[in-house]
């Protein structure tokens, strides 16, 4: 997909919308199955330097952050298709469809800004509050710190939390928004087409099945990561692993239906 996206954009000089969010959402999880490769090697090979406090802190910042970063670029997606392909008659939404492409390098640059700054918390994780009472210190002084930093990495906590829910309340409003779309247009087709080998009538369904892959996928991407956020498995736990498989086939799976659904994707293998 990056390879496509990049040089159609090469090729004619000039950069579409959905190459952009294309790029964007391909180099993101590009990134964040190299960083996750990185982590497991270094797991392996490295492991005493690897549980140090500043290097662990800096790997789980780094992958909040593309990991998010891919959740925030998948709904991009998601409503630059609602707004693209979804017949509304409403004022807000003609507004939207006719500014639509002047938008999308703003929604990928929000997106950016907050997945950086929902990823910020993670560097004062527990980490440096175990390690910043390993001094003697006085019981009560002791206690008052605990409580504070508690305190504060308990706030941050709960904001990056709601934070991420954003881009899921996105991808869900868009993506029922657009089936209910082509739902409706479908079956008006349905009523007046003669034969049921309707190019355009099957161009439609299939569009519907891949929106509601990319809606499954895309809820069980963020249970995962909502499982790993809140530390329900203790660390190299099975259950654990098992999250993180799940979080590394759904992007693949993604993947699959955009290039099952795109003519532009599917004309790869004849030209290559």
């Amino acid at each position: 997909i990056l390879a496509v996206s990049s040089s159609g954009c090469i090729r004619s000089k000039t950069w579409s919308p959905y190459d952009m969010i294309m790029i964007s959402l391909s180099s993101s999880r590009i990134i964040l199955h190299s960083w996750n490769i990185l982590d497991f090697l270094m797991t392996i090979f490295c492991e005493p330097s690897y549980f140090e406090e500043n290097v662990i802190v800096v790997i789980k910042t780094v992958y909040m952050f593309l990991n998010f970063s891919s959740l925030w670029f998948g709904a991009s997606l998601s409503v630059f298709y609602c707004i693209k392909v979804a017949s509304f008659t409403q004022s807000f939404f003609i507004w939207l469809k006719q500014r639509i492409a002047r938008l999308v390098p703003w929604m990928l640059l929000t997106s950016s800004l907050c997945s950086f700054a929902t990823a910020i918390p993670f560097t004062w994780d527990d980490y440096g509050v175990n390690n910043n009472f390993t001094a003697p210190l006085p019981m009560t002084n002791s206690s008052a710190m605990g409580t504070t930093r508690k305190d504060s990495w308990t706030l941050l906590f709960y904001l990056c939390n709601a934070s991420t829910a954003l881009p899921l309340i996105l991808a869900v409003v868009s993506s029922v928004l657009l089936i209910q779309s082509l739902w409706v247009h479908t079956r008006q087709m349905q009523n007046n087409a003669s034969g049921f080998r309707d190019p355009s009538l099957e161009a439609h369904m299939k569009a519907i099945k891949s929106v509601c892959s990319f809606l499954i996928l895309y809820l069980i991407y963020f249970t995962s990561l909502l499982v790993l956020f809140f530390n329900v498995f203790s660390y190299l736990s099975n259950g654990e692993s098992v999250c993180v498989v799940v979080m590394a086939a759904c992007p693949t799976g993604h993947t699959m239906v955009l290039i099952w659904s795109n003519p532009k994707f599917q004309e790869l293998p004849a030209r290559i």
